[in-house]
């Protein structure tokens, strides 16, 4: 999947996981499920291309209120 054979950050080794990743958009977040890689030793993710481009264009789907398609998980509250 990526290309590299180490983590580019400590040199660990890389496993294929599957990982939850937040994205923000203006006053929305969204919950991705995507496959990464996954350092065992730092915890740094590494995601593919495709996988950056989808999170592009959630982002931007955020940030421009289009969230028909998705799913509600429920209501987020800010404590003052």
């Amino acid at each position: 999947m990526m290309p590299f054979e180490k983590c580019p950050i400590c040199g660990g080794e890389l496993v294929e996981k599957e990982v939850e990743k937040l994205l923000r958009g203006g006053i929305h977040t969204a919950v991705l499920k995507v496959r990464a890689e996954v350092c065992l030793h730092c915890g740094e993710r590494l995601y593919s291309q495709e996988t950056v481009r989808l999170f592009e264009q959630v982002r931007a789907k955020l940030e421009r209120q289009e969230t028909a398609d998705f799913e509600p998980l429920g209501l987020s509250f800010q404590v003052m």
